[in-house]
């Protein structure tokens, strides 16, 4: 892949949705990731405005430093980018006191809560100052293995490396000169209290699902640990296909409208 010739070409797709919308600039949460590091320095090269979102919500001490330490690189570079930074938890909490017990220990119903508070409040913000929100979704996570938060993080306006897997995103992380610390770090969705990774939810690691994604033959070539890689591909794919297609809709027969 030609990164630089990439990055060029995602910053003025960028830059001419915003301005064919209308739009200041965009919104952006920072989770510390090369995902959401990657889309907010892009959207930063457009030289319109980005406000980048460091929302906690029970956050690991971890995630919070990479992610203020990308802001800080961000604002360094680019004087069109600022900060806020908004704790969740309280509203969080705030939620979960009121809901029942059965759902208060959902853990899959209360990670997912904290991505869907983060979406309102990204919106709450790009309304305010006229941006769009930048979502942060690669190709496999939006297109593959549904690796997202339906009405969370799945809930923006764009997708600018949508396109990319994410291998191909750490590539363009490494062009544009992304800081180490995220470089470096475990993929996480960063919506649980303990330190669980990307590849320890899914089973597989990145790499391995682009090449699942990609595989078109019959299967008699492949190992035990590839045919164990598309069975967990496919599982993902299946279950989450509603996440990847529009809104199932009841269609009224003309002769029922008469």
């Amino acid at each position: 892949m030609n990164f630089p010739a990439v990055i060029d070409h995602i910053t003025n797709w960028l830059k001419d949705y915003a301005n064919k919308a209308g739009s200041k600039g965009f919104v952006i949460g920072i989770s510390g990731g090369i995902d959401s590091a990657v889309t907010s320095t892009l959207c930063a090269r457009t030289g319109l405005k980005v406000i980048c979102l460091e929302m906690g919500i029970h956050q690991r001490e971890d995630e919070v430093n990479r992610g203020m330490e990308h802001i800080e690189w961000l604002e360094g570079k680019f004087p069109n980018v600022s900060h806020q930074r908004i704790n969740l938890t309280s509203t969080f909490e705030e939620l979960r006191i009121n809901l029942d017990k059965d759902t208060i220990h959902h853990e899959l119903a209360m990670a997912n809560t904290r991505s869907r508070i983060r979406m309102v409040t990204l919106y709450a913000v790009a309304q305010t100052y006229g941006c769009l929100v930048a979502g942060t979704g690669n190709k496999v996570e939006d297109f593959g293995v549904g690796f997202f938060t339906k009405y969370g993080d799945g809930g923006v306006d764009l997708s600018p490396i949508a396109d990319l897997f994410k291998t191909e995103v750490y590539g363009i992380a490494a062009e544009l000169g992304v800081v180490h610390s995220i470089q470096e770090a475990q993929p996480t969705d960063g919506l649980w209290k303990d330190a669980r990774t990307d590849e320890g939810q899914l089973g597989a690691t990145y790499p391995e699902l682009e090449w699942a994604m990609q595989y078109s033959g019959d299967g008699s070539e492949l190992t035990d640990r590839q045919k164990d890689v598309i069975r967990i591909y496919d599982g993902f794919h299946l279950a989450n296909k509603h996440k990847m297609v529009p809104i199932p809709f009841c269609e009224i027969p003309d002769a029922l409208k008469g």
